[in-house]
């Protein structure tokens, strides 16, 4: 099922509850436990400078779009095994859109 544009608001909600203790989004904030997300869009996996990966995410050669991460966030560590993200995903679509969709704003 491919990404479909959600609730920005619901998805502010969702990353202010499940991501941002790991994950900051605005340009020039600093990497926490998992790496700044700002400029998400049209990245390499594996590659915001100074942040250490795993060779699963180094290695994984995806770039990020929206169906991309509405597929990884179902469950990161089946999309990409290997990878170190202490995770376990967002099951409901409804979730996964309204979060990308917040992402798609705070992260450009």
């Amino acid at each position: 099922m491919p990404f479909k544009e959600g609730d920005e608001k619901a998805g502010a909600k969702l990353f202010k509850t499940r991501c941002a203790s790991c994950h900051t989004t605005g340009s020039g904030e600093p990497s926490k436990t998992g790496p700044n997300l700002f400029g998400l869009f049209g990245r390499h996996t594996g590659s915001v400078a100074g942040f250490t990966y795993s060779d699963a995410n180094k290695n994984a050669g995806i770039v990020w779009d929206q169906d991309k991460l509405f597929d990884y966030l179902e469950n990161p560590k089946k999309f990409m095994p290997g990878n170190k993200m202490a995770f376990a995903g967002l099951k409901k679509e409804k979730d996964r859109n309204d979060l990308i969709t917040y992402l798609k704003s705070a992260t450009k």
